[in-house]
Parts: C-alpha cells; structure tokens; sequence
C-alpha cells in the first residue's frame, strides 16, 4: 500500500478505530494522556522522531550548535509530523513557539511531545496541532538538548521509528509501524463501518442492549 494511500485513509478514520484495530490484531500503539494544547483538528501522517536529553548527559556535538528540532523540521516533507521524546524529567520546553511557525510554513501536520512545550498560545493563533504531556514556561536553553534526530524513541510505553504513522485526536495517540500499516489500517475501516452501522441502527429506534450485544462485545476477538 502506498504511504500517501495509508495517511488518506487514516485522516477519515479516529485514534479509537485505530487503537481498537490494533487491539484485534495483537498489537500495540496507543498513548493516552499526551492532550491536544493548541487545535481541535484531528491529525494523520507520518513520523520524524526527535529524541532529546538532559544537557549534561548530551553526547559531544562537532560543529555549530542547531536549537533542537530544527534538524526534523527541515527533513520532514509536507503533511509529515514530528514526534518528540522528552523523558528526562527536567521541566522545559520540548517545543516552542518559533519551531511552530516554521513548521506551519513548510505545511507540516502538526507535533507530537512526550513532555511539555512552550508557547502554547503562539501554536494555537496559527491552528497548529501541538499534542503534549502538558505546557511551561521554562526554555529548554541549558536544560535539555537533542541528542540525534530520526532515531527510534519511546513515547509512552510505545516504540516509534522514524517512517511510522500516526493519528491524533482528543482521544489519545496512536502509532502504528510502518510495516504493519496496511492490515492496521483495513482493521480500522471494518471497525468504522460497523460501529456506523450500529449508530445509524439507533437512530431506526433498535434497542440499545440490542444494537451493543454479544456481537459488539466479541467485534475484536482475534
């Protein structure tokens, strides 16, 4: 299946088909509590990673010092979507607000934190998605820096390679790796469609026990 064919398909779904999807097929992927900050729009598409560390455990850096997440910002394409990991405890910004603006202009779809970002009010003037762990003030400046770009990283309990996908919404995230992508994302159209048949059920007037019986109780059984 083709990338851009896989991101379509996964803008018309939500993280909870996707999730339930995943659910059917064994698989893990979806991240609760990392909360859209700054835009109600749901979010789809592939990953580029940023993997960031405290500044004193940063491995050597030859060259010009680069502000962290200007390396992801000029490798992703159009539509793509950064994900950060930010696990070290230290509160300051994974993100911030000058990093939104040139992600919005290169017409990127938005980030993704495991840990807080800054300049909240900035993303949410130019509907920027930002999803984080929640907001700061404190710079990352001294604190934290990147250690390498498209590398894997863990979000949540959740591996994610650079090249997965991705779908965001008031739900939850969920990744899901790029090999997989396919049979995850025909998983989630069934689901879709069954629970829409269900919802337009309710509307003839079925019962409710009836319409959410054993059959929906069995929908993801492998």
């Amino acid at each position: 299946m083709d990338p851009a064919d896989i991101v379509s398909r996964l803008e018309r779904l939500d993280s909870c088909a996707v999730s339930d999807a995943l659910d059917k097929l064994g698989l893990r992927g979806c991240v609760t509590g990392l909360r859209p900050l700054t835009s109600a729009r749901r979010i789809a598409g592939r990953v580029h990673t940023v993997k960031l560390v405290a500044k004193d455990a940063a491995p050597p850096v030859s060259g010009a010092p680069r502000h962290l997440g200007t390396t992801a910002i000029e490798a992703a394409e159009p539509g793509e979507i950064i994900v950060v990991e930010q696990r070290t405890g230290i509160d300051a910004g994974s993100w911030g607000g000058i990093l939104s603006v040139g992600a919005a202009l290169k017409g990127l779809a938005g980030v993704i934190a495991d840990g807080p970002v800054r300049d909240v009010d900035e993303a949410k003037a130019l509907d920027f998605p930002v999803f984080a762990r929640g907001a700061t003030a404190r710079t990352a400046r001294d604190r934290i820096v990147e250690a390498a770009t498209d590398v894997p990283v863990a979000i949540g309990d959740v591996a994610v390679k650079p090249g997965d996908y991705v779908i965001a919404d008031a739900s939850a995230v969920v990744f899901v790796a790029a090999a997989d992508a396919p049979r995850v994302v025909e998983a989630a159209e069934a689901i879709a469609r069954r629970e829409a048949a269900m919802a337009e059920a309710l509307r003839r007037g079925q019962r409710i026990s009836e319409v959410m019986g054993a059959a929906y109780e069995h929908m993801l059984k492998k």
